[in-house]
């Protein structure tokens, strides 16, 4: 019964002889695509050995690459080294170059500009807003007898000294500062005005005046007049002075006074003081600062009105 419900169906092989050619064509098949790797195989290494040749004998073992430097799935290929040549190398020399003139240049002109704008502040802040002027009017005799007054420093910067002719070291050593000064300046085409107004108009007559100054410079003018006159001048510049009480006629003695330079821009208006503390040389670049600062009245009122007006 169980024969007759399950059939199990027949397999017929084949003799030797019907499987020969099969078998024949098989190997066949097989042989030639073993041939065929076998020459691909030998091709690959021909071409490994032209670009990494066997080392000679007794020449040292090449290191192996790093695993990381091998190509995967295939052999290693010869690859080109790129070519950093000096048109490169240039092209990057020049930028640097570049970079570092323009960066120079910008750093030297902010640097100039921020030095004027100080310098422009501090000469503004000593014209006298908002506390007691230095300067104002008086009225003098130069060492020629001819009047003299605060409208003759209008139009040029001016440079006032006030001492005496008598003054055995202080004066003496200043005043050669001076014309040191005026003599550079004069390099730099920068004509300065200088005024030397005695302090001891007892002894200072104008001719007496005249003799002394032309030792030190002959651009320096000497101021003198009566004491009043010349106690006024003193006054409107803040200069301290003093002479001796009960001195007796025809004797000899020291007058007492301030020590500073008073640097007065073209409108009459005093803009620094120098003190001793400036010598041949720093002097002389202090007076170059003011003069390139300078910005005249007009210009300066219409400057309050804008919006960058907070930076002078």
């Amino acid at each position: 019964m169980l024969r007759s419900i399950v059939r199990v169906p027949s397999i017929t092989f084949a003799s030797k002889e019907a499987m020969r050619p099969v078998l024949r064509k098989t190997t066949l098949a097989h042989f030639m695509n073993h041939y065929r790797s076998l020459s691909v195989s030998a091709t690959k290494l021909q071409e490994i050995k032209k670009y990494d040749p066997a080392p000679a004998v007794g020449s040292p073992k090449p290191k192996k690459k790093p695993l990381s430097r091998i190509p995967i799935g295939g052999a290693e290929t010869h690859t080109q080294k790129v070519d950093t040549g000096s048109t490169i190398e240039f092209t990057t020399w020049k930028a640097a170059a570049l970079f570092i003139l323009i960066g120079g240049g910008v750093y030297y002109f902010f640097k100039n500009e921020k030095q004027r704008l100080e310098t422009e502040k501090e000469a503004e802040a000593n014209r006298g807003y908002g506390r007691p002027l230095v300067g104002g009017p008086f009225s003098l005799i130069d060492f020629n007898g001819n009047p003299f007054t605060e409208k003759d420093l209008l139009g040029k910067f001016s440079i006032i000294y006030f001492g005496f002719s008598h003054c055995p070291d202080i004066c003496p050593d200043e005043l050669d500062k001076l014309g040191a000064w005026l003599t550079e300046l004069k390099k730099r085409d920068i004509n300065l005005q200088p005024v030397f107004i005695t302090c001891d108009p007892a002894r200072d007559p104008p001719e007496v005046l005249k003799e002394y100054l032309s030792e030190f410079h002959p651009d320096i003018i000497g101021l003198t007049g009566d004491y009043d006159a010349v106690k006024n001048a003193c006054k409107k510049y803040r200069v301290y002075f003093s002479t001796p009480p009960n001195v007796k006629p025809g004797q000899d003695y020291l007058v007492d006074h301030s020590i500073f330079f008073y640097l007065m821009d073209p409108e009459g208006q005093f803009i620094d003081a120098l003190g001793r503390n400036y010598d041949e040389q720093t002097g002389v670049e202090k007076i170059v600062e003011h003069v390139s600062a300078y910005v005249p009245k007009e210009e300066r009122e219409k400057r309050k009105d804008k919006w960058y007006s907070f930076l002078f």
